[in-house]
């Protein structure tokens, strides 16, 4: 196992730079999620990790050796492809060995450490297929075994399981960290989906244009966003931002709405942040809110309103019996909301 560290790294193609003084910092045997929308550079941060793309400038260190100019094979780590990137005509054991077998690993070695990664993967009854006879799952798993029998310093995982289907996809993240919980191997996985990085990360690193927004644990970005993007990225349902203005009884927002602010704050526009789950049924003392759509999911309630011409997103753990028309009434928690300065979409301190 070992370290990365990633030193003021910037990428350009050509004349498009597509990273900018990128620094990250993973420790031994962490689990590092590279989290952002498609093209925000987190799929080539982590070819450059392995080798696959040449660095423009900066440096990556993987333990104390610095690999800018080390070829992928001699870097010690294992990459996970989105498409498994399978050998069709191999079977499930050829696959994971392939890499033992170019290294002229000893046959008894071979087979021990195949098994071994079967073992662990459930994969053992599979061995004697080829990869059209598995599942995407199983597909999958094979790719995973194909870096564990490496035993290498460090995993690669880039979008595995974007093409499975939703309910695979939750039980193959509990596969992936409950590997890494195992082995113990420092992981960078790259993903768009902030539900994965949310469930499966030690440590994210949320990305945006190709700079690093915000580094911390799932719950720091949560609880935490440092700026707008975090805030609008992080969290399914996302955040209400709502523009508006400071004012000396709440916030004012552009269609009317006053929102409660846990202190005074000095006037100016700015945005208002509150997470749908923070906001409250408030029968009695409420503010009146209009129901545009309900939406049962069993455990919780979603349910948009507007208050005046302000749309809002409310998550309820109680069951909600308006339809669209009703008027309900609700309340911020002023103690869970943020603000954010409007010129530079950092989160300004309120609490």
């Amino acid at each position: 196992m070992a370290s990365v560290d990633i030193c003021d790294v910037t990428k350009a193609f050509g004349s498009v730079q597509v990273l900018h003084g990128v620094n990250v910092t993973i420790a031994d045997g962490e689990f590092v999620v590279l989290v952002g929308p498609s093209g925000c550079g987190k799929s080539t941060l982590l070819r450059m990790i392995a080798g696959l793309e040449n660095i423009t400038s900066g440096e990556i260190r993987i333990g104390p050796r610095v690999v800018n100019n080390v070829a992928p094979k001699e870097r010690d780590i294992a990459m996970v492809f989105q498409n498994y990137a399978l050998y069709p005509h191999m079977t499930v054991f050829d696959n994971m060995a392939f890499s033992l077998t170019l290294a002229r690993t000893p046959a008894a070695t071979i087979r021990a450490e195949v098994n071994r990664a079967a073992a662990i993967l459930g994969l053992g009854h599979l061995l004697d297929r080829y990869p059209r006879q598995l599942s995407g799952g199983q597909r999958q798993r094979v790719a995973m075994g194909r870096a564990i029998v490496r035993n290498p310093q460090v995993f690669l995982f880039d979008e595995p399981l974007s093409n499975l289907d939703a309910k695979l996809r939750v039980q193959m993240r509990a596969e992936i960290k409950d590997l890494h919980q195992r082995l113990k191997v420092t992981t960078v996985y790259v993903t768009h989906d902030q539900i994965e990085a949310m469930t499966m990360a030690d440590k994210i690193v949320a990305m945006s244009d190709g700079n690093v927004e915000q580094i911390g644990s799932p719950l720091e970005l949560y609880d935490r966003p440092a700026n707008l993007f975090v805030a609008s990225f992080i969290g399914s349902p996302a955040m209400n931002l709502l523009k508006g203005e400071i004012a000396d009884d709440g916030f004012r927002t552009e269609g009317g709405a006053l929102l409660p602010l846990p202190r005074a704050l000095q006037q100016r526009p700015a945005v208002y942040g509150i997470r749908p789950e923070y906001i409250r049924l408030r029968p009695d003392d409420g503010i009146p809110a209009k129901v545009h759509l309900v939406e049962p999911t069993g455990s919780e309630t979603q349910v948009s309103v507007r208050i005046g011409e302000t749309p809002l997103v409310c998550t309820f753990r109680e069951r909600v019996n308006a339809r669209p028309g009703d008027v309900i009434r609700i309340a911020p928690e002023p103690t869970l909301a943020h603000v954010f300065d409007v010129a530079s979409g950092n989160r300004m301190s309120i609490n």
